[in-house]
């Protein structure tokens, strides 16, 4: 594997010293890759002013071809805040105000509650506090009008959580600020993207079409099938078109370092070149909202960003999901006795999370200084009155049941969207701490937080960072 030096090495380090960190996160990213069972991955480390690059496994089982540092992945939602970086150029370049109402720059826009759809800002859609139910999953085509047919089918959805109330997960949110791009640039989103932040990070593998993917070595994604013993390729390699501002970039890991650099230097690209003012940058890592699950992916939303808080320090970033692909950034800002670090990897299938954790926990510990956050660990005390926590919670494409469970509570989830099989699932909900529950399948240790708090008096579950509201 190769390693990329920018501009100037480190002071005080020799080439020798910079090779060997190269080996050892080769090495560590190839044993805990084998360890978790992934597929292939890629991983880039911006430390300072160095670059460093590995690869691991293979892009697709059935070509076998191998995963290298030049290869593209998928990065699913890291592509929200390149949705965010351009909609922040809009807002430096005096075309949109943050706070006003969205319809004032698209009159044709609705959704289910004129209210919303009178008020709603692109501030709410940036930091997910809209309440519009999020997990709209439709094709819309192929075409450059494809945003634009997409958020015209948003006219139906309906309010999770009362505008401004809370913060829950919105894709479609981020469509809509697609469609900003578009009708106040006067070109697709994809156009935008690719003159905007493409050309200016000199960005030669990025791209949102598949066609643009086949020109490297495209990763495809991965699924575990019962039936199966080893991993099997996704049958679609990509989201929808229409779904591009929330989730369509694909990229090598070290793009992404670039990308992150930009919001590391306060808007000024690598080569110089000034692509967002200093004030938006700083705006974007500045917190909107808190999120009532601090443990899944962070503390705070900015901008765009998830803001976290790891060992007393400021780390900011985003996960990506696609088919059978994931991918991670996490941003530590320089300190006095520190310099920057950003870290970005992309994942084809396997254990991607667990991968994420035990990799990023090393790096940041090594090369930051800094300890990630420790899981949530199951508590001894139980609540006194699980009652309160049955019924049945639903959004668009999710449904979920909380039932009281031989002492315990338990949780029947099933999706009915077209990203789901339908069938349902169950889990055991283990307390932690006060309205705070670990969701385990029978036999893991391991679980994913689910909390339930109230706003105005509604109940709702916040599970994988969307609110639910209890219906029944």
């Amino acid at each position: 594997m190769s390693l990329g030096t920018r501009r100037c090495a480190r002071p005080r380090r020799t080439i020798l010293q910079v090779a060997h960190d190269q080996q050892h996160w080769q090495e560590r990213l190839s044993s805990l890759a084998e360890k978790h069972g992934v597929v292939g991955a890629t991983l880039a480390i911006g430390h300072g002013t160095e670059d460093l690059v590995a690869a691991t496994g293979v892009l697709n089982v059935r070509t076998q071809l191998p995963a290298t540092p030049d290869s593209v992945f998928q990065i699913g939602s890291i592509t929200k805040t390149w949705t965010a970086t351009l909609v922040m150029q809009l807002v430096d370049d005096g075309l949109l105000d943050l706070d006003l109402p969205v319809v004032t720059y698209l009159p044709d826009f609705r959704v289910a509650d004129p209210a919303v759809t009178a008020a709603v800002t692109a501030r709410q859609l940036l930091a997910h506090t809209s309440g519009i139910d999020g997990d709209l999953f439709v094709d819309t085509g192929r075409g450059d009008d494809a945003v634009e047919k997409y958020v015209a089918a948003m006219a139906d959805l309906a309010q999770i959580h009362p505008l401004g109330a809370t913060m829950s997960y919105c894709n479609s949110g981020y469509m809509v600020l697609g469609r900003l791009v578009e009708v106040l640039r006067g070109q697709s989103w994809d156009q935008v993207l690719r003159e905007r932040l493409f050309a200016p990070l000199e960005l030669e593998a990025a791209g949102t079409l598949p066609e643009e993917a086949l020109l490297w070595g495209a990763a495809t994604g991965h699924l575990r099938v019962p039936s199966q013993p080893e991993p099997v390729v996704t049958p679609l390699w990509g989201i929808f078109r229409g779904g591009g501002p929330a989730g369509l970039i694909h990229s090598r890991a070290i793009d992404v370092i670039a990308f992150a650099r930009l919001h590391l230097a306060d808007g000024l690209a690598p080569n110089g070149t000034r692509i967002l003012s200093e004030s938006a940058a700083r705006a974007m890592r500045t917190a909107q909202v808190a999120v009532p699950d601090r443990w899944t992916l962070g503390s705070g939303w900015g901008l765009g960003w998830i803001l976290m808080a790891w060992d007393g320090k400021t780390v900011y970033g985003h996960d990506g999901a696609t088919y059978g692909q994931a991918a991670f950034l996490r941003v530590l800002p320089a300190g006095d006795d520190r310099p920057a670090l950003a870290v970005a990897l992309a994942v084809n299938g396997g254990g991607a999370r667990e991968l994420f954790q035990d990799l990023f926990g090393e790096v940041f510990a090594e090369l930051g200084g800094v300890a990630m956050p420790q899981p949530l660990h199951p508590s001894a005390d139980k609540p006194d009155d699980l009652q309160r926590y049955v019924g049945r919670y639903a959004r668009e494409s999710v449904d979920m049941v909380v039932e009281l469970d031989d002492g315990g509570l338990a949780l029947v989830t099933r999706s009915t969207g077209p990203l789901g099989s339908g069938e349902p699932s169950r889990y055991r909900l283990v307390p932690c701490e006060p309205d705070v529950f670990l969701l385990q399948p029978d036999g893991d240790a391991d679980g994913m937080p689910a909390v339930f708090f109230q706003v105005d008096d509604h109940q709702y579950l916040h599970l994988g960072a969307r609110a639910t509201p209890r219906v029944s």
